[in-house]
């Protein structure tokens, strides 16, 4: 009996030593597996491009189709600059007429003509005049004449007329088609960034999966070898198990929802050929910043710059400048009609050497042309629906002014509310962590049990992830309020 108790203790004994052997042998092969894969994760943190916000920005910016529909209303305001400086082009006219009938040579005229619009609403002409048959105007010349002379407006169109209103407006309108640019380029920034912010959550979720899935796959051997050795109960193995596939499960709806929001972010990234984008897997987002380098800014000097620089406040200054081009020429409407033409009259094809004596004496014809609404009845109405729309431009514009403050301030108390939150869970995060790793060591000391540690598992991630959503909101809200202000251009 003695002999067989040590037979039965002597194998029992090298059965213990080959388990223990062979759960060296797997913790080691683990231990080598998880260095393999932390270096190959490494090696593709390497070899793997980032995209930074500030990248984003810079596509959008440059490539986007929004972006360059805009360039080309800015082509087009130029345009027009250029059509309202047509109608200051010189201009050659010719008339030619004759006249025969019955034999008789009625007239022979020609008469070419120069006429030279300028900026103060004088014009100028100079031309040629011949003159022959026999039965002419009497009033007429016959023969070679040529003469020189001017058109001055005394009252109406003096000083604005509607060529200067018309080349006025247009760089009115170029200019402004420029701070329209950065209307659209403001919103489309914001709506790229936001999409790039959330692309970014998404890929720290992943992370936290990746390692909530790493350490749970090591708790299922841990146990399973503990239950082997006869340290863990069956049902802790299930258990484990089961954590390790609710882990799994979120793991893929993580990389979907951050397959999703890549496209999401696809949308706004476009190539030189104007193109569009898609990312690919080898994509990741660089390291989001600190809150040292988002600190919260001023408020006043956030509106005061809004005030000054925000793109739709400015769009209405050029507004206004548009209607008071407009309220001037609307005025000419209550003047008189009051034109003076004069003309320096010479023999020949050479007025300047033909043309003798005082302007008033000899060789010249004028005239006085003046016309006078008896009421005035459309300039009165044209020129109070001038300063009516003034009126109502200026109001619109308060009102813009109060609801980009407004935005502005809504932006700034949550954004320092928000930075308040993340100092309370970062402490709240590294409150669960402690709590996680002293019910795993009691759990170790088989002290606790796994549905605690994975209680506290659970909850440890769920602070994780509220941290990294609180960040994110964070560099999103900080965006925000710099488009709110009209400064996510600068």
């Amino acid at each position: 009996m003695q002999t067989h108790s040590k037979y039965k203790f002597i194998t029992w004994l090298r059965q213990r030593n080959q388990q223990r052997k062979r759960t060296i042998l797997l913790t080691g092969l683990m231990l080598l597996l998880l260095f393999l894969a932390k270096l190959s994760t490494a090696q593709d943190s390497l070899s793997a491009s980032t995209l930074s916000a500030s990248q984003v920005m810079s596509i959008v910016k440059r490539y986007h189709p929004v972006a360059r529909i805009a360039d080309i209303n800015i082509d087009m305001a130029k345009a027009d600059i250029t059509i309202a400086r047509g109608q200051f082009d010189p201009q050659l006219y010719s008339y030619n007429a004759q006249k025969t009938f019955d034999g008789t040579d009625y007239y022979n005229y020609n008469r070419p003509e120069l006429n030279i619009p300028t900026w103060f609403g004088v014009s100028i002409s100079t031309g040629l005049e011949y003159l022959s048959g026999s039965r002419t105007d009497p009033q007429e010349t016959s023969g070679k004449t040529s003469y020189f002379g001017v058109t001055v407006p005394l009252a109406k169109n003096l000083l604005m007329d509607k060529r200067r209103a018309a080349l006025q407006t247009a760089k009115i309108y170029k200019d402004a088609s420029q701070v329209e640019k950065n209307v659209i380029a403001n919103n489309i920034l914001q709506e790229s960034i936001a999409a790039y912010w959330n692309w970014t959550l998404q890929y720290q979720v992943i992370q936290v999966l990746n390692e909530a899935v790493e350490v749970n796959r090591k708790r299922v051997e841990f146990i399973k070898t503990g239950f082997r050795l006869g340290d863990r109960p069956g049902i802790d193995t299930i258990e484990a198990i089961a954590q390790l596939q609710n882990m799994e499960l979120l793991q893929y709806q993580a990389i979907l929802d951050f397959n999703n929001a890549g496209l999401g972010l696809s949308v706004y990234l476009w190539t030189s050929e104007q193109q569009p984008y898609t990312l690919p897997s080898t994509v990741i987002p660089a390291p989001q910043p600190g809150l040292t380098e988002l600190a919260v800014p001023v408020l006043d000097s956030l509106l005061n710059a809004a005030r000054i620089l925000h793109p739709e406040l400015r769009l209405y200054d050029y507004k206004l400048d548009a209607l008071a081009v407009e309220k001037k020429l609307k005025f000419q409407e209550l003047l008189p009609t009051v034109n003076f033409t004069y003309n320096q009259l010479g023999k020949g094809y050479d007025v300047l050497k033909t043309a003798t004596g005082p302007l008033f004496e000899n060789n010249f014809r004028y005239g006085f042309s003046v016309g006078i609404p008896l009421r005035f009845s459309a300039g009165r109405g044209e020129y109070k629906k001038a300063r009516l729309k003034i009126m109502e431009a200026e109001t619109a514009q308060r009102y813009k002014q109060l609801q980009v403050e407004t935005k502005v301030r809504a932006y700034y108390n949550e954004l320092v509310t928000l930075r308040q939150q993340l100092l309370l869970q970062e402490n709240n995060y590294k409150n669960y962590q402690l709590l996680l790793q002293g019910e795993e060591t009691r759990f170790k000391n088989g002290e606790s049990s796994l549905f605690l540690v994975n209680t506290r598992e659970n909850k440890t991630l769920e602070a994780l992830q509220k941290l990294q959503e609180l960040r994110n909101k964070y560099v999103k809200t900080f965006n925000s309020l710099q488009w709110a202000a009209g400064q996510l251009l600068y």
